[in-house]
């Protein structure tokens, strides 16, 4: 397998690890939902959740949209497949002061994200009460939040994502904060 040599980082929606093993559970579900003894309140609450589940995670991974890429131009933070329009996102570099990894504690799930200089424009989603919210369940500011993507769905490779900064942007510092 080739290495991409380009200074540009994208990682595309598609079958990772953990997108593979949630399609096969839910996969199983629904097919154990399907023998003949399965009384049916069990089907018609199963199927719909494992059966579109499977479905959707399906969907995201075939979908093979842009989940996050660092070019010239700044950052794009990929949204969710299903609301691809309405939830992408990109923050050009003069608005970008650092990129943080953090994981959030509840799901441990990892995340990649910018912080950004005061005053930048607010991002999509970005309000008061999302603050508040944010304030309280996340270990990084709402800000780092909003611009930040969950490493879900795609693979992210931290070597690249170091190059690409270090191309487009020298000096900006990239925190981890997932230990």
């Amino acid at each position: 397998m080739t290495r991409n040599t380009s200074p540009v980082y994208e990682a595309r929606y598609g079958w990772d690890p953990k997108t593979i093993r949630v399609a096969v559970v839910c996969l199983f579900f629904a097919a154990a939902l399907l023998l003949p003894d399965m009384p049916l309140p069990a089907r018609i609450l199963g199927l719909p959740l494992f059966g579109g589940g499977g479905l959707f995670m399906a969907f995201v991974a075939m979908s093979r949209k842009v989940a996050f890429r660092v070019d010239e131009t700044g950052v794009l933070l990929g949204g969710s497949p299903a609301r691809y329009k309405a939830t992408t996102t990109h923050v050009p570099w003069q608005d970008i002061t650092g990129f943080v990894l953090w994981r959030q504690s509840i799901g441990a799930v990892s995340y990649v994200g910018v912080t950004r200089r005061e005053g930048a424009p607010a991002l999509p989603g970005d309000g008061p009460a999302s603050r508040v919210v944010l304030g309280i369940l996340t270990p990084v500011s709402p800000d780092t939040v909003m611009s930040s993507r969950a490493i879900t769905g795609w693979r992210f490779d931290r070597d690249q994502l170091v190059a690409a900064v270090a191309h487009f942007a020298p000096g900006t510092p990239l925190r981890d904060d997932r230990s």
